[in-house]
């Protein structure tokens, strides 16, 4: 879902961020409740700068959730098992490449990074996150995973769908 970006759409979002969004193509999703949650950034900034991160996370009921997975190691447990699960390895680096295909597609900045580690390692869930919200669940196995996370944290039909899948689910573990 890509939402076209308004002038309330943009003074939402520079609310949320304290400041104001700078190369916003587009709302890439929007929360249950309607706000802004996701924002599609162009490539490079108005000023020239690069700017990898495709999906950015603006909603910051999102945004603390995604620092406070972070700071709970969620992070390195993925990380850890991309070196031991093929299938979710080979779902990640899918993810990767989508991604970057995407951004090409707008302008190509001539690099790899995507701004959340793809596809080796997870560097940031803040946009993982907004990648797999932005997409819909099955693009980005472990952005799908940290949402699923947020869900069951609590912000399931308020900033996550109600539908969104649980981490059981995800996972593929018996409840």
């Amino acid at each position: 879902m890509t939402d076209p970006v308004t002038q309330e759409d943009l003074d939402a979002v520079a609310a949320q961020l304290g400041r104001a969004p700078r190369g916003v193509l587009a709302i890439a999703y929007r929360c249950p409740d309607g706000a802004p949650g996701v924002v599609k950034t162009a490539p490079k900034l108005p000023d020239g700068t690069p700017f990898p991160t495709l999906y950015y996370l603006t909603d910051p009921r999102l945004t603390a959730e995604a620092s406070r997975q972070e700071s709970a190691g969620v992070m390195r447990e993925m990380t850890e098992r991309l070196g031991t699960d093929p299938e979710l390895a080979a779902g990640y680096l899918s993810a990767h490449r989508s991604y970057l295909a995407e951004r090409d597609a707008i302008e190509s900045l001539g690099t790899d990074f995507t701004g959340g580690g793809m596809p080796e390692r997870v560097k940031c869930l803040h946009v993982l996150i907004a990648h797999s919200l932005a997409k819909g669940p099955g693009v980005n196995p472990l952005g799908d995973e940290s949402v699923a996370l947020a869900a069951d944290a609590g912000l399931r039909g308020t900033a996550i769908p109600a539908d969104w899948p649980t981490y059981t689910e995800l996972r593929g573990e018996s409840q």
